[in-house]
């Protein structure tokens, strides 16, 4: 199991989210009280709502503050600016004019609703949904996102199926899916996107994580070659929770790496 010193959190959001609540000077403490290596702040920013939430703003903010903290903490801790770009292929134009603004480190790509509907987080109850209809779209959703592909982590692959549990205890087989994960998954390799394990479900009901490591080794299978891990952190406290999990179920799907990513170049950092 990797000790504290070689972990790195490709995944966190601080008070410059909608949903984060700590600052990156405060994160930044914390993650230096755990021993972490390095630390990403990459905060949402979904694109199907950027101009309506005012995101222009929003991203300049989150810049400032990260570069603050990255000075602050300079010899103790890397400190790396990323963002979270929510629905890219939605919009793509603006996608690539927020990736442009920035001198960014890292960009995670991810799909938290479908088109024109609310956040997955939102639903209350699934019951009235065609659960199999809405994850089949999701996925291709997915795979619209990675033919783009202007994006270096697959964020939390299966993060509807947080929430299905959650509102309604439904443990959705992603086997059901595979076709669509097989696509998901060779895109992702050939276009060298990381895959990232995600740890948040292990502070949620659901209580795994995602993907779980029987897809992650099904990616190294079909020729992926970079993986991240990420807490999905909203507090201070939750940094770098469920991180050794997520290394230890890299190293048992093949992969003696975790990838950190600098100014978007992959670098591999060794999984003790």
């Amino acid at each position: 199991m990797a000790s504290y010193k070689s972990i790195i959190d490709m995944h966190t959001h601080t008070d410059n989210s909608f949903d984060g609540n700590h600052s990156p000077v405060y994160m930044c403490d914390a993650a230096c009280n755990k021993g972490l290596r390095a630390i990403a702040f990459t905060d949402h920013c979904e694109v199907d709502a950027y101009y309506k939430d005012n995101g222009e703003r929003n991203v300049r903010q989150a810049f400032f503050e990260i570069a603050k903290a990255r000075s602050a903490f300079t010899g103790k801790l890397l400190v790396l600016n990323g963002i979270e770009l929510g629905q890219p292929a939605y919009d793509i134009p603006t996608a690539e004019k927020i990736i442009a603004s920035q001198k960014f480190d890292v960009v995670i790509g991810s799909v938290h609703n479908l088109r024109e509907r609310q956040d997955f987080y939102f639903i209350e109850d699934f019951s009235a949904i065609d659960v199999e209809a809405t994850l089949k779209e999701y996925f291709a959703e997915i795979l619209t996102m990675l033919e783009w592909g202007n994006f270096d982590i697959l964020a939390h692959l299966t993060y509807p199926f947080r929430y299905l549990y959650a509102r309604n205890n439904i443990r959705e087989d992603i086997h059901r899916y595979q076709s669509q994960i097989d696509e998901i998954l060779k895109l992702a390799a050939e276009k060298d996107i990381a895959l990232e394990i995600n740890a948040a479900g292990l502070r949620q009901p659901i209580n795994r994580l995602s993907p779980e490591v029987e897809t992650v080794a099904r990616f190294k299978e079909l020729g992926g070659r970079l993986v991240s891990v990420g807490s999905d952190a909203h507090y201070a406290q939750h940094i770098a929770v469920g991180i050794k999990d997520a290394m230890a179920a890299a190293k048992d799907a093949g992969f003696d790496c975790v990838t950190l990513f600098q100014k978007r170049q992959p670098m591999e950092i060794p999984i003790e």
